[in-house]
């Protein structure tokens, strides 16, 4: 079984748009309005943007946390700034020997998103 789509809150489309092409560094691959669908492809997950949709926790994989909270200045709220959460000393969660930062920022919809990266210490 494998995820196939996740659906986030969004009051303005155009705007969840313009903020999550950035996020993602990727256009939308679709869109339907009304009824108000907006979708992203996250490497085979759909993410869907909604307005009907209830607000979600979105965990995002980046590759440096401190490079994508630079590149999401002045667009994104900084909810809380990147840290070291977790060590990983086996492969059960994430890399083994590697660090995981996360960061969380609102989108412009109001949903917190958070960061997440690997890295060597």
């Amino acid at each position: 079984m494998r995820l196939l789509q996740v659906a986030q809150h969004a009051d303005d489309l155009d705007r969840a748009a313009d903020f999550y092409t950035v996020l993602l560094d990727a256009p939308p691959v679709a869109r339907f309005d009304p009824p108000g669908l907006l979708f992203f492809d996250l490497d085979g997950t759909r993410l869907l943007l909604d307005r009907g949709a209830p607000s979600s926790l979105l965990y995002l994989r980046v590759d440096n946390v401190h490079e994508a909270i630079e590149r999401l200045s002045g667009i994104a709220e900084i909810v809380s700034p990147p840290a070291v959460i977790f060590v990983h000393d086996d492969d059960t969660l994430g890399p083994a020997g590697h660090e995981e930062w996360q960061a969380f920022i609102r989108d412009t919809e109001g949903n917190t998103v958070g960061l997440v990266a690997w890295q060597r210490p």
